[in-house]
């Protein structure tokens, strides 16, 4: 499993897997000690806090798969940024987004191919917990 986790950013270590009848739940962290700001580009290694993150991403062993991200907040140093903190941002996920981008991308592959309604119902069943609504503004976006 922690070369699957690697695939998505090689700074992620494994820290717990639990099965629970068709979902995986991964556990993850960065081992990250700095970070850049987005906003101004200055490193930081000031912890502001921490959260648990939830999130999406492809079947594992035609299982659903859950990934928990004990994310950190960073104080931005920077003076002159328009920010004071900054969540720990991640190449392989959108911000407060709630699907990895490479399940967004199955998502909208998968539904090119046939109605929303028969894509809603063959992805909830074999791929990822997501509605029709969802598909369809995926779909509109264009991503």
């Amino acid at each position: 499993m922690e070369e699957l986790i690697k695939l998505l950013d090689n700074h992620l270590t494994l820290l717990s897997t639990d099965f629970q009848e068709d979902t995986i739940y991964l556990l993850v962290e960065s081992t990250l000690n700095e970070v850049s700001c987005p906003f101004c580009g200055t490193l930081s290694s000031r912890v502001h806090s921490r959260y648990l993150r939830e999130f999406q991403d492809l079947p594992l062993q035609n299982r659903k798969t859950i990934i928990r991200l004990h994310n950190r907040k960073f104080f931005c140093d920077n003076p002159n940024c328009t920010h004071r903190t900054f969540a720990e941002p991640f190449t392989f996920i959108r911000p407060k987004s709630k699907k990895t981008n490479r399940l967004i991308e199955e998502i909208i592959t998968l539904s090119k191919s046939m109605s929303s309604i028969s894509a809603e119902k063959y992805l909830r069943k074999n791929v990822v917990r997501v509605g029709k609504s969802t598909i369809c503004e995926l779909l509109k976006k264009g991503r």
